[in-house]
């Protein structure tokens, strides 16, 4: 371990079943839960399920891999990391952009899941409520969006050992029991054959370039990759740790759990409520689900209830390493202390998270804010964050961090840092990680890009 780039504020994983919990959860957020279901609703059923498991074996697993080599090499942050294996103020520039990412997407991505917490409590004491309605009230959704960033603060206070790995070890079982649970009740309904079948039979015949870049942008989006948490998460490893079979879990669980969403969801939705759409959009889990646990009998409420923690638990398990990534850069590079940091940056997202929540509510500033991205017209500001931050910047990232490993420095020694601790991964996986982060990976997250500013038609999000 190269000790004279650590620090011992900086802490170290206990294990590598916390490491792989806490990358787990990282990786395991809303997107798999919330987007993944949307998402495949929106593009065909199992024809985006196949193409979306393709992309992350090919594609998203390769580069997790770049990021944890990367930050395991330097023991550092997005930034340290890069000025401690060489890189220039330019490739430097990736690393300032992942903290970014990180704090401004924890600042928007908290009020998703303040609503998460107002669910939980009005499921359990059965009282429908409007979503339209819910969201348009800042008396509530602004505090409940505060309490969820004071409860991550908590947590990064804690440290690496004592903080992250100890809530991820308890979180994370706690989510998949969750899931579970709810995904064979919904499998059970009467009439839930229909929804099944949807979401696993895959037709070919609607693959086509929008599903496939659909299904990267959300390879991207549900591995954590391009954000730094990986890069800073794996600054914490020893060496000896097998990176590659801790990867191997962390991709497997992602998909998992984003696949159980789609089984929770999409029967449920057929056998209780034929007529409406699979693809409505984010509207799918807080307009149309409550409807579908109301019509569970018995105990359709606590059903709901669980739904809800389930969401809250996964958007915890993701702001943990968000806020994380920003702390680890004050106390790498600015020697704060972590409680300094993490309440330095946890209380600035509050402030920022504000505007975001205000976004929803009809007629003022935030909510008619636009701007027009070559032909795309991107309005208010939550979607102004989410698409600038929380797609665009995370493409940009991927891009960079590939080129940097693959073409600006020697990429053997990343593959090498790789091999510590994993002699499989020598021969012929080498070579082929090798290939994909130097080729494979660049070719398509510049497609990703070009999609993303319209050369292909519409301009679209990648996913």
């Amino acid at each position: 371990m190269q000790k004279s780039n650590k620090t011992p504020s900086r802490g170290q994983w206990g294990s590598s079943f916390g490491f792989i919990m806490a990358a787990g959860g990282s990786a395991v957020g809303l997107g798999n839960i919330w987007r993944f279901p949307y998402i495949t609703g929106q593009n065909g059923g199992g024809a985006f399920v196949f193409v979306y498991v393709l992309c992350v074996l090919l594609i998203g697993l390769p580069l997790l891999l770049n990021e944890i080599a990367l930050g395991r090499k330097s023991g550092r942050n997005p930034v340290g990391a890069i000025k401690e294996t060489g890189g220039s103020k330019f490739w430097q520039s990736a690393g300032v952009l992942c903290v970014m990412v990180c704090f401004a997407v924890l600042s928007y991505y908290s009020v998703i899941a303040g609503w998460t917490i107002g669910y939980i409590f009005t499921e359990l004491i059965n009282i429908p409520v409007d979503f339209e309605d819910f969201v348009q009230t800042p008396l509530y959704v602004i505090p409940l969006c505060m309490v969820f960033i004071l409860m991550t603060i908590s947590v990064v206070l804690g440290g690496i050992s004592g903080g992250i790995e100890k809530a991820a070890k308890f979180l994370m079982p706690v989510l998949f029991i969750i899931i579970i649970l709810i995904a064979a009740r919904a499998v059970t309904l009467p009439g839930a054959g229909a929804g099944i079948e949807y979401y696993l039979s895959p037709d070919f015949t609607k693959i086509n370039g929008k599903v496939i870049l659909s299904a990267l942008g959300q390879a991207f989006f549900s591995l954590s990759v391009g954000w730094g948490l990986m890069i800073t998460f794996g600054s914490y490893l020893p060496k000896n740790n097998n990176v590659i079979r801790s990867s191997g879990w962390i991709a497997g669980m992602d998909s998992m759990v984003a696949l159980m969403g789609g089984l929770m969801i999409f029967p449920a939705l057929f056998a209780l409520l034929p007529g409406v759409s699979p693809d409505e959009g984010p509207a799918l889990v807080f307009n149309v689900l409550p409807r579908v646990f109301d019509q569970i009998e018995p105990f359709g409420n606590i059903i709901g209830g669980m739904f809800f923690l389930l969401l809250l638990v996964a958007a915890l398990t993701s702001s943990i390493s968000m806020l994380e990534v920003p702390v680890a850069y004050f106390i790498d590079e600015r020697k704060w202390s972590r409680k300094k940091a993490a309440w330095t940056i946890g209380l600035a997202a509050m402030v920022l998270s504000i505007p975001s929540s205000l976004a929803a509510v009809d007629g003022n500033f935030f909510n008619k804010l636009g701007f027009n991205f070559f032909g795309k017209q991107i309005t208010g500001f939550f979607d102004l964050m989410d698409f600038f931050f929380g797609t665009l910047a995370i493409v940009v990232i991927c891009l960079m961090l590939s080129l940097y490993t693959g073409w600006v420095k020697n990429i053997k020694e990343y593959a090498s840092e790789l091999s510590m601790g994993a002699v499989s991964f020598e021969g012929f996986p080498k070579k082929a990680w090798i290939f994909f982060i130097k080729w494979i990976c660049p070719i398509v997250i510049i497609l990703v890009l070009l999609n993303m500013v319209g050369v292909f038609g519409e301009p679209g999000e990648g996913g």
